[in-house]
C-alpha cells in the first residue's frame, strides 16, 4: 500500500508560526488564505521534512522567532519523522522503535511528489524521457522514431528530386515534328545512292530503247532492199519488234524517285537531331520524376506501417494514464502536446506520472493552484479520490473549498498546537 501523511506540524517555517494539517487520506485537501500568509510555507515545511536538504528553504527560521525551526510528519506506514534546529536534525522513528535516517525515507518517496513543478517545468523531452523509463520501451521506441525520422528524411529529399526532375522535364522544349531516334548521316547517303544507282538503270534502258529503235528502222530499210533475205529479216524483224515492244512496256513503267527530301534530312540533321535528343531528354526527365514519385509513394506505405507499429507499442505499454504517448520526442495527452493542455490536465499528467515513478508514494504536493476554477477543482480532487492519492495543495482563496484556512502563520481559529497524533498512539489513545 502506498505511504501518505497523516499529519504535519511545523513551527517557526519561514512564515509559518504554528500549523497543524490532517488531510483527508484520499482525494485533495487545500491549504487556503490571502496572500503572505504562509500557505506556501506550508508546503515547503513537508518538503524539507521529507525530502531533506535539498529542500531546505535558505531562510528556514521565521523571521523573529525565538525558537528555531520544528517539523514532525506522521505517515501511513508508521513512521513519524522529526526535523528541529535551523539545519533540520533529522530522526526518523517507526512504531516499535526503531530509527532511521533519510535513506529510508529516499525508499518510498518521490522527489516529484515532492517538488511537481521540476516535472512540469521540464522541456519536452524531459518529459517525454521520465514517461518512456516508467512504461520501460524508451530504447525500442527512441529506435522506430529514429527510423520512422529517416524514412521521413529520404522521403521528403526524394519528393524534392521528384519536383525537380518533374519542372526541369516541363521545362525543356518538345518537338512533336521530330522523329523518335537521331539521323545517321552514313544511313542518308546510303539511301541517295541507291535511288542515284536505280535512276541510273533506268537511263540504261531508256539507251537501249533509243538503239533498238535504231536497230529497227536499219533492218526495215534493210528488209526492202533485201527482198531475197526476207525470210531471215522478217523473223528477225518480228523478233526485235517484241523485244522492242517488250522494253517500251517495261520502261513506260518506271519513274525517276526524288532525292530531295534525302538532301535536305542531310542538310538538317544536326537541327534535327539537336529536336530528337531534346525529346529524348524530356521524357528521360520525366520518366525520371514518376521514378521518384514512386519511391516517394513507397516510403509513404512504410512511414504509416513505422507508425503503425509505434502506436501498437505505446497502446501495449502500462502507462500511468490512458491517452498519455510520446509523439516526435513529446510528451501527449488526448492528442496534445504539454503546453496546449490546460492546466488542470498538465496537473493531472503530472501527479499520474509521479505516482507511476514510485507506486509506493501514496501523495503530492502542489502550490498555486489559482490556475482552476471551482468545477474543474472538483473533477480533479475526484479523479484524486478514485485513483487512492492524496494531493496537498494551495489556494489564494478563503471560500468553502478550502479544508484549512492559513492567517499570519496559524490555522484560522487555532489558537494552540494540539498534541501531535504521534504521541496520542504511544500513550494509546490513537
Amino acid at each position: 500500500m502506498s505511504v501518505k501523511i497523516v499529519e504535519m506540524i511545523a513551527e517557526n517555517v519561514k512564515r509559518i508560526k504554528a500549523v497543524q494539517v490532517v488531510p483527508a487520506l484520499n482525494g485533495l485537501t487545500i491549504i487556503g488564505g490571502d496572500n503572505n500568509q504562509g500557505k506556501t510555507s506550508v508546503i515547503d515545511a513537508i518538503a524539507w521534512a521529507l525530502g531533506g536538504e535539498k529542500y531546505r528553504p535558505a531562510s528556514a527560521q521565521r523571521d523573529g522567532a525565538n525558537t528555531p525551526p520544528h517539523l514532525h510528519v506522521q505517515l501511513s506506514n508508521g513512521l513519524v519523522v522529526e526535523r528541529r534546529g535551523k539545519n533540520g536534525t533529522l530522526t526518523v522513528t517507526d512504531p516499535t522503535g526503531h530509527k532511521g535516517g533519510q535513506q529510508i525515507l529516499n525508499g518510498f518517496i518521490e522527489q516529484f511528489a515532492l517538488d511537481l513543478p521540476r516535472f512540469m517545468d521540464a522541456n519536452d523531452k524531459a518529459k517525454a524521457d521520465t514517461l518512456l523509463q516508467i512504461i520501460g520501451i524508451g530504447d525500442q521506441l527512441a529506435l522506430m522514431d529514429r527510423e520512422l525520422q529517416a524514412l521521413m528524411d529520404r522521403r521528403t529529399a526524394t519528393g524534392q528530386i521528384a519536383r525537380q526532375k518533374k519542372a526541369y522535364a516541363e521545362e525543356l522544349p518538345e518537338y512533336p515534328d521530330a522523329p523518335e531516334e537521331c539521323l545517321s548521316a552514313a544511313e542518308l547517303i546510303r539511301q541517295q545512292q541507291e535511288i542515284l544507282a536505280r535512276n541510273g538503270e533506268n537511263q540504261r534502258k531508256r539507251v537501249q530503247v533509243a538503239q533498238l529503235e535504231g536497230q529497227v528502222s536499219m533492218l526495215e530499210a534493210k528488209v526492202t532492199s533485201l527482198k531475197r533475205q526476207l525470210q531471215d529479216a522478217s523473223e528477225q524483224y518480228a523478233a526485235v519488234l517484241d523485244d522492242w515492244e517488250t522494253a517500251k512496256k517495261s520502261v513506260a513503267e518506271l519513274y525517276d524517285e526524288s532525292t530531295a527530301e534525302l538532301e535536305q534530312n542531310l542538310a538538317e540533321i544536326d537541327a534535327i537531331n539537336i529536336k530528337v535528343r531534346g525529346n529524348m531528354e524530356r521524357q528521360r526527365a520525366f520518366d525520371d520524376a514518376t521514378t521518384y514519385e514512386k519511391q516517394y509513394d513507397d516510403l509513404t506505405v512504410k512511414i504509416t506501417e513505422k507508425r503503425r507499429e509505434r502506436t501498437a507499442l505505446l497502446n501495449g505499454a502500462d502507462l500511468p494514464l490512458p491517452g498519455l504517448s510520446v509523439d516526435d520526442g513529446r510528451l501527449t495527452y488526448n492528442g496534445k502536446s504539454w503546453d496546449d493542455m490546460s492546466g488542470s490536465d498538465q496537473l493531472r499528467v503530472a501527479t499520474a506520472i509521479v505516482r507511476k515513478l514510485n507506486p509506493e508514494c501514496g501523495f503530492v504536493l502542489l502550490d498555486k493552484l489559482e490556475q482552476m476554477d471551482l468545477k474543474t477543482l472538483t473533477a480533479f480532487g475526484q479523479w484524486l479520490e478514485n485513483e487512492g492519492l492524496q494531493a496537498i495543495a494551495t489556494r489564494v482563496s478563503t471560500g468553502g473549498e478550502c479544508q484549512i484556512i492559513i492567517e499570519d502563520g496559524y490555522v484560522a481559529g487555532a489558537t494552540e498546537l494540539p498534541e501531535p497524533k504521534a504521541k496520542q498512539w504511544q500513550k494509546g489513545r490513537f
